[in-house]
């Protein structure tokens, strides 16, 4: 189970190195070669919204059956877990959703790369007829 945490902070940690990197201003030429570059690695990268989305999902339907330890029978060690066990599931819920908000953040700033490129092709065909 936690080989799955691992790997999704990992991708989530590498979202962030690209979203930076596409935000960092570079000459047209460089530019342009990244957000192609990234392009490329998009497609095959939207597994991470599936994976994480399944994720959320596991982290509810254990929500739901987890044992409660709200009494006074529960001893403290059993609360010290209960709560160290709903926290694990808090951040994990955010390092999902992080995953899948720098994924869209990426794919957007790609997007608006690729269509301001667009423009500029189309302006300076415009101003050569």
């Amino acid at each position: 189970m936690a080989l799955q945490w691992l790997i999704l902070s990992y991708v989530v940690a590498a979202e962030v190195v690209i979203a930076v990197v596409l935000t960092l201003p570079y000459p047209m030429v460089v530019k342009k070669r990244v957000v192609s570059l990234v392009s490329l690695v998009l497609q095959p990268a939207a597994s991470i919204v599936a994976f994480a989305a399944f994720q959320l999902c596991d982290i509810y339907w254990k929500n739901e059956h987890r044992l409660s330890c709200s009494s006074e029978v529960c001893t403290a060690t059993e609360r010290d877990r209960y709560e160290k066990s709903i926290y694990k599931a808090q951040r994990n819920v955010v390092l999902c959703a992080a995953g899948i908000l720098l994924y869209w953040c990426i794919y957007r700033i790609c997007k608006y790369n690729k269509d301001l490129e667009l423009l500029e092709e189309a302006e300076k065909r415009h101003k050569d007829e």
